[in-house]
């Protein structure tokens, strides 16, 4: 694709360049005679030739590949809609042309071109600010065509996420709707932590590793290798935020730092521990349940339990039960910045 751009380029400013050569030759030539005249002839296009050939790539290539970054980070239905607005616009300029042409002076050559571009900017901003709109009237007849379609919308996928591990649960059972994107980058610390002298590190890293082959085995769900890098960022979490700006992608993220930048950013946050969260069960002052005291509490005579998703049971007077599975009643429930907290007592105290 960049070979076939590159001989387009240069095809094309040796024809802009060479077509000034033949003109300048033109003008130089006037009042020579001889081999002057014969020189100004040849040696004029054919060196603007050449230069235009030459060139053009360099000058072309980088805007054009900026371009298609900008291109690529814009979403299909935006598109579509800027086209349209951008035609209406200029359309209605067009029909208002004639008019604005009798405009007496340099008034009538400028009003209409302004009046057009304004239509035209004026159009786009009308169709993009429809888009929601314009998506839910896709998804009632062409389900999934629009960004919140089954696969539509691309979630993009931190280290933590991934160690982590419940994302693979959650996403076998159907909950998650989208593309999950792996970026390359990713992968690459994933294996660096794999290959860590330190026997922790490298655990968590295998299991993550482990966790992306289930994803891919199991998860009903695509998982798209992203190959787009950021040479320019400091760190991972700096690349994974250029990424989720440019594929106007959510992020799914464990990490508490990232999670706060990604917020400043006005990025759309997926967290596993706030959706484990959002998911326990509602207990009550005054509900029953069995828990077993493993350790004591920092108050005298408490004793300390889990439930099987992790949230702490303190009992009071619970400390004579250590180690065994008793009865108690929920007295309050305490939300925490670390998670929830139950208070109880032993049934019957």
């Amino acid at each position: 694709m960049t070979r076939g751009l590159t001989i387009v380029t240069r095809i094309v400013g040796a024809l802009f360049f060479g077509y000034l050569g033949l003109r300048s030759a033109a003008e130089l030539a006037k009042g020579e005679q001889g081999l002057v005249r014969i020189l100004f002839w040849t040696l004029t296009p054919v060196g603007f030739t050449v230069f235009g050939a030459l060139a053009t790539p360099l000058i072309l290539l980088p805007l054009l590949g900026k371009f298609q970054e900008w291109a690529k980070a814009i979403q299909p239905t935006q598109l579509i809609l800027g086209t349209a607005g951008l035609l209406a616009g200029l359309l209605v300029g067009a029909l208002l042309s004639p008019a604005l042409f009798t405009l007496p002076g340099i008034g009538g050559l400028i009003v209409p071109f302004v009046v057009s571009v304004t239509l035209g900017i004026l159009g786009v901003a009308i169709m993009v600010g429809r888009e929601e709109e314009f998506a839910s009237f896709l998804d009632r007849f062409l389900p999934g065509t629009s960004k919140g379609g089954a696969y539509g919308r691309e979630i993009v996928v931190d280290t933590s996420a991934i160690i982590d591990g419940r994302i693979a649960d959650v996403a076998v059972t159907g909950f998650l709707q989208g593309t999950l994107v792996i970026p390359r980058f990713v992968l690459d610390e994933l294996r660096y932590i794999a290959d860590s002298p330190d026997n922790l590190r490298r655990n968590r890293g295998r299991r993550g590793l482990d966790i992306l082959s289930r994803l891919q085995k199991e998860a009903p769900i695509p998982i798209r290798i992203a190959e787009d890098d950021f040479v320019d960022a400091r760190d991972v979490d700096g690349k994974l935020i250029r990424l989720c700006k440019k594929l106007n992608a959510p992020i799914l993220t464990n990490d508490f730092n990232l999670n706060r930048i990604a917020e400043l950013e006005n990025l759309h946050v997926l967290n596993v521990n706030g959706l484990a969260n959002a998911v326990k069960v509602v207990i009550l002052p005054g509900e029953e349940m069995a828990v077993r005291i493993i350790q004591e509490g920092k108050e005298m005579g408490q004793g300390v339990g889990f439930l099987d998703d992790g949230t702490m049971v303190v009992v009071e007077g619970g400390r004579r039960f250590l180690n065994e599975q008793l009865d108690v009643i929920v007295t309050r429930v305490l939300q925490t910045v670390a998670g929830r907290m139950i208070f109880a007592q032993p049934k019957g105290a």
